[in-house]
């Protein structure tokens, strides 16, 4: 499976920049001949949290026609980050998933709110699982902040899944500890991680992008440069997977009576 990657800017508060940013960056991944595109966190809006009213898209609407319509007009598998969408008199930091035929095939609302950014003020929790198939292969996505949960990432993958997919706004101030628990999530999951960040600017943050896919073994097979936006891609052997869970088989060594 080859997997691209948007690792994009996004404009604080301008939804129109962003969705056609967004749609430069999409076309501008199939040059690589992708079967999957991630996009990073939040892309429709920024962390322009205080605006939400105004910004958020209405049940993702906009968001899940956009990214239907490109994946079943170029018949690729997309994992669409996340936005922000108002549903239900909530906002909610969602991510949607389709394949190749444009069916939405996953929607998962950000478990983890990061209090630091102030998230947990505005955007309601989300309280379900990820659990999706591309091309056959389970996978499952988070958003960001969830990766610092592994217990979260081990139930979620506890059910078969070979790829975690990461949708991120990470600033550059922590993107050491970015890479360091990507990594632990790829080895303790025995599974690929591809996890997209954004690059830019936001009035408090800066972000350097380092957006990573990492294999079972948690060694980095495609990292992107610091700071500049660009498509990152890589081949997933999933043969790995079953190499890494047969050697070392943590998932059927777990003492569920303890924990």
């Amino acid at each position: 499976m080859k997997v691209s990657i948007a690792q994009i800017d996004i404009a604080f508060g301008n939804v129109s920049k962003n969705y056609e940013r967004t749609a430069n960056a999409l076309q501008k991944a199939l040059a690589n001949h992708p079967d999957v595109i991630v996009l990073p966190e939040m892309w429709n809006t920024g962390y322009a949290l205080d605006q939400l009213d105004e910004l958020a898209d209405e049940n993702g609407e906009r968001t899940k026609n956009f990214l239907s319509a490109f994946a079943k007009k170029h018949d690729v598998n997309i994992v669409g980050g996340s936005c922000a969408v108002k549903r239900q008199g909530k906002f909610w930091n969602t991510a949607y998933d389709f394949d190749r035929k444009g069916q939405l095939i996953n929607e998962y609302d950000k478990v983890h709110l990061f209090g630091l950014m102030q998230e947990d003020r505005f955007i309601a929790p989300g309280n379900s699982e990820s659990s999706f198939e591309i091309d056959g292969i389970k996978s499952s996505c988070v958003i960001c902040y969830d990766i610092r949960f592994p217990e979260w990432e081990r139930k979620l993958m506890s059910s078969g899944a070979k790829i975690l997919f990461v949708s991120a706004q990470w600033p550059d101030v922590r993107i050491k500890q970015w890479e360091i628990l990507l990594r632990a999530r790829a080895i303790e999951n025995q599974a690929f991680v591809v996890a997209a960040n954004r690059v830019g600017d936001a009035p408090n943050d800066h972000f350097n992008g380092h957006s990573l896919i990492i294999d079972p073994f948690g060694e980095i097979i495609a990292n992107g440069c610091s700071g500049q936006e660009e498509i990152v891609s890589a081949i997933l052997d999933l043969s790995f997977v079953d190499k890494a869970r047969g050697n070392i088989p943590v998932f059927k060594d777990r003492r569920l009576d303890l924990y």
